[in-house]
């Protein structure tokens, strides 16, 4: 039974992990300098516009790094 038990455990963190990422796109459009840091790349032709957003992902990357981490650590 105990392994069960782990498997709930995780069911519930990856249940509220993926409601805050949900959470955090439906805000997203609310924070202004997200996605538009500098180092994201952007190139803009007639037809065609290319988004690289590389500095944003660093970005999260790194802010998901620190809370795993913290996460992890109990």
């Amino acid at each position: 039974m105990d392994g069960i038990q782990h498997i709930g455990k995780f069911l519930i963190i990856m249940g509220v992990v993926i409601a805050a990422i949900g959470g955090l796109l439906m805000f997203s459009g609310k924070i202004p300098w997200l996605g538009r840091l500098p180092g994201d790349i952007v190139i803009q032709r007639k037809d065609f516009t290319f988004y690289f957003p590389l500095a944003t992902s660093i970005l999260i990357s790194i802010l998901l790094t620190i809370i795993f981490w913290i996460i992890g650590r109990r």
